[in-house]
């Protein structure tokens, strides 16, 4: 197997990038973590100027020189953070400063409510553009100030009036949707109304009311605004760096750009309160998309009506989306293309923001279409062992959805990086950032194993800082000018994931099913979110990837199987909806038509997003065999009773992660305990006949399981431990794997001799003391505020080595590093603690020494490590020898 040669070589490609960040410091230090991070098993890295006081000024210019030719000089990559700080749209502050006809333009919908009817009626409108409602409220406003604010002048512009009947405070009389704006004279519109309750719309082109962070932003749908952001810093950092695109500079990084029409992520269009994103050209956009009657449809963007609310949403989602896609994401990805680079990132995703205004950019997968690689992030606590089941509170005062985080986030990048020919199967993800001191190498190697098992290949760690320490800005930082204890160690973490990613690249996802990407259905009415159904296979292991309307039109039909960019699926499932979009059903009824299957959850949708008939395509569905309707916690064994699925479990393990990969006639399997309480005991069984091997990453080893084909495996998994299987025609270069019966057992108990080192003393130690029994290193009575290296000694007699011999350490926090004899075995970061010592143990008297290191979070107690409980530290046991 080519791949498990060129690991087994040591030869893997690299797939990490961490963020270095950049403060003017000195030419030394900027080599010293530049050979720190290569040092780390690193090869690449990504310089962010968000701490830099004088981005693309002569330092900067300076200091990424020194970037550039020290990572020439090891042969490594290097990635440009594209603004001067997140999330990318500020443009250096070019557009305040020298084009703020380009900042981001909104649409803003006022309302009033008047009785009728009343003839000749004068409805002041004026203030609604540029009135000073603060100032007309504030108290001892006098006279002089009131004219102040009346005279005010802004670039506030009203370009509609438009009148309805009142059903009730929520919901307006559609058909009596009026435009008004003829009457409209100085200010004021002149207007007989009706009769009964009528609420008057004021469309006002503004500036105002968008997301305070963001103001000042380029426009996203204007490709005038993001040519600003290309002049300023693309096009700057080429004329000064030109000779060093496309070999040592990979390309580009944008992080977190967005709508930022308002704060947060729950900008669902029609149910939340907000300005809206615009452009001048946007109306005459939806008029070629639902008529002439679009202006007298955008009060029902906000306020619903009795019908065609659903139309003018979708039709306005529909084009922002596409007009971001084009003119913000596509613009900058051609110019990265016609330059030999490029171009990288990710939105914010947070708690279902993907599919939405205000931190989202409209659609997940539009919005990274032009980029070469699918991207994610996760900081700040989003993602936590155990922490699956909805939110939970924590770092935001709204809280984390966890359940999107855990069965949803990963599988939409991965999803995108799969089913895009133009990502090669890329898909990255920034982590680690922001969770705390207390984020060690355990966590994190969680994590990684989170990311990996469900696709994600690419990694951008978060982060090595090089202002003085402790720096408060979103720690864990690695090296850490030294300090960081754990950071020893960071290159076995670093060199696993780079062989997994290996591992776990230029292949074929093996997955069962299709699940519908729901942002169209979201705009359309009430939705399924589209994890609900992942969760559902996730913990019934079937796999499967999050497809769009936009993709799915071009998918293929052979033998009955749904084919995207060379992977094959057994069906289509669509989460409920209100209403989708009509290119849904015209795909929908040609996949059927071509021998698909298609999996409705609960029900079908009752029409079309834009308001048009879908009774022929509704009915269509009802009547073909090969579409079903399942409820949702029915839907896992609905699909094993037809036989679609890819493995199977002798008995149910909700925690457990799998994930299939083919290279030619090889298949990997990686499978992830998820849990933090519960080991896992298990067979599998697989659909194919093949050598079993069991490839460790971590040491970077294989082992032929059994000499004969076998279509199971046989699974036994610690808390939070993976592992990896490689499935094969015939035998691979492989040790045999020893059958590990454990003959006999003795714990470790007594005294040990305990010493401390911090990261700046190791490996000299001090402060000794002994131990009779193992406790919890940090607790109030001993040494809660250390940070290290805690050294454990004992002495232990063999009466023979005939045998094999494991050191069990049971419970360690976190890193372990375990000698015998003066010889290091090994270090883990991870369950299970266990070493093989039989090479190492001779008969008589032997010396065991455990380098237990814990995190800075026990110095520190930061700010963000309050989010998660401070673990104790050290070793706790019970440490037991086992011969087997």
């Amino acid at each position: 197997m080519d791949k498990l040669t060129q690991l087994l070589a040591r030869k893997e490609n690299n797939y990490i990038f961490p963020f270095l960040w950049m403060h003017g410091e000195s030419e030394q230090v900027i080599k010293r973590y530049v050979h720190e991070i290569y040092e780390s098993g690193i090869r690449a890295l990504c310089v962010e100027p968000r701490p830099h006081p004088d981005f693309v000024g002569e330092k900067w210019w300076t200091d990424l020189k020194v970037v550039l030719e020290a990572a020439k000089e090891k042969n490594m990559k290097v990635w440009l953070f594209d603004d001067a700080h997140f999330p990318t749209g500020y443009a250096n502050g070019a557009i305040m400063k020298k084009y703020p006809e380009l900042r981001k333009k909104f649409l803003k919908i006022n309302q009033l409510d008047y009785h009728g009817p009343q003839r000749d009626a004068g409805i002041i409108v004026k203030w609604h553009a540029g009135g000073e409602r603060n100032s007309i409220l504030s108290v001892g406003t006098d006279g002089a100030s009131l004219q102040t604010a009346e005279k005010k002048v802004n670039d506030d512009q009203i370009i509609g009036v438009i009148a309805a009947k009142l059903v009730d405070y929520q919901t307006v009389e559609t058909e009596s949707l009026v435009n008004i704006s003829e009457y409209l004279e100085n200010g004021v519109v002149y207007w007989d109304i009706p009769e009964g309750d009528w609420r008057i719309f004021i469309l006002v082109e503004t500036y105002s009311g968008g997301e305070a962070s963001t103001e000042g932003y380029l426009n996203p749908i204007d490709p005038a605004a993001t040519q600003v952001l290309i002049d300023t810093v693309y096009e700057s950092h080429f004329k000064q760096f030109s000779e060093y695109f496309g070999t040592t500079i990979a390309g580009f990084f944008t992080d977190e750009p967005r709508f930022g029409n308002i704060k947060g992520p729950n900008a669902i269009i029609g149910k939340a309160e907000m300005v809206l994103p615009w452009h001048p050209n946007l109306l005459s956009l939806l008029e070629s998309d639902v008529g002439t009657e679009a202006q007298s449809l955008l009060p029902l963007l906000l306020t619903d009506g009795t019908e065609k609310q659903y139309l003018i949403r979708h039709a306005y989602m529909n084009i922002v989306s596409k007009l971001y896609a084009e003119n913000f994401t596509d613009k900058l990805a051609q110019w990265c293309k016609d330059h030999g680079v490029e171009y990288i990132g990710h939105l914010i995703e947070d708690n279902n923001a993907h599919g939405r205004l205000g931190y989202g950019a409209g659609h997940f997968f539009r919005a990274l279409g032009g980029q070469s690689m699918s991207g994610i992030d996760v900081v700040l606590h989003q993602l936590l062992p155990g922490m699956d089941k909805g939110y939970f509170k924590t770092f935001t005062s709204t809280g984390w959805d966890g359940e999107f985080f855990h069965y949803g986030l990963a599988k939409l990048g991965a999803s995108l990086g799969h089913l895009d020919k133009n990502k090669k199967g890329r898909t990255m993800c920034e982590l680690y950032g922001a969770y705390g001191w207390s984020e060690g190498l355990n966590l994190m190697k969680w994590m990684t194993d989170h990311m990996l098992v469900r696709g994600v290949n690419h990694f951008v760690p978060h982060s090595f800082d090089m202002a003085p320490f402790p720096d408060a800005d979103c720690p864990p930082h690695f090296y850490a000018h030294g300090m960081n204890p754990q950071h020893r160690y960071l290159p076995l973490l670093m060199n696993y994931t780079n062989r997994v990613s290996e591992l776990l690249s230029d292949g074929v996802h093996v997955a069962t099913s299709l699940i519908l990407y729901h942002a169209e259905a979201e705009w359309s009415g009430e939705a399924m979110l589209f994890q609900k159904p992942a969760k559902e296979l996730t913990q019934n292991q079937i796999d499967f990837d999050i497809v769009s309307i936009d993709i799915l039109k071009n998918a293929d039909v052979l033998n009955n199987k749904i084919l995207i960019n060379n992977e094959v699926f057994d069906n289509l499932i669509i989460p409920s909806a209100e209403r989708l979009p009509k290119a849904f059903f015209e795909a929908a009824a040609e996949l059927i038509k071509r021998g698909a299957k298609l999996i409705f959850i609960d029900c079908f949708p009752s029409g079309s997003s834009e308001n048009i008939s879908v009774t022929e395509y509704i009915q269509l569905l009802k009547e073909n065999d090969q579409v079903e309707i399942v409820s949702l916690n029915k839907l896992a064994n609905f699909m094993r009773g037809k036989g679609e699925y890819q493995i199977s479990l002798e008995h149910k393990a909700e925690s457990l992660r799998y994930y299939q990969y083919q290279h030619d006639t090889h298949t990997v399997y990686m499978f992830f305990n998820e849990s933090p309480d519960s080991e896992i005991d298990n067979k599998v069984s697989i659909k194919e006949t093949g050598y079993i091997h069991r490839y460790d990453p971590w040491e970077n080893k294989c082992y032929l399981i059994s000499k004969e084909k076998q279509t199971f495996i046989n699974l036994s998994l610690a808390v939070q431990e993976s592992s990896i299987y490689i499935i094969s025609d015939s035998p691979l270069v492989a040790t045999i794997e020893s059958d590990k019966r454990i003959l006999a057992e003795l714990e470790l108990s007594g005294t040990w001799n305990v010493a401390l080192a911090t990261s700046q003393q190791y490996p000299t130690y001090s402060n000794s003391f002994q131990l009779e029994e193992l406790t919890n290193i940090a607790k109030p009575s001993l040494y809660p505020e250390f940070s290290g290296t805690i050294r454990y000694q004992k002495e232990f007699y063999m009466e023979d080595t005939n045998k094999n011999y494991q050191l069990d350490l049971g419970e360690v926090y976190e890193v372990a590093e375990v000698f015998i004899n003066g010889c290091s075995v090994g270090t883990k970061v991870s369950k299970p603690y266990a070493f093989d010592i039989s090479t190492f143990v001779k008969k008589g008297d032997n010396t065991l020494t455990v380098e237990v290191t814990n995190t800075l979070g026990t110095l520190q107690k930061d700010f963000l490590s309050q989010y998660r409980v401070l673990q104790p530290s050290g070793l706790l046991g019970k440490v037991k020898l086992k011969a087997y």
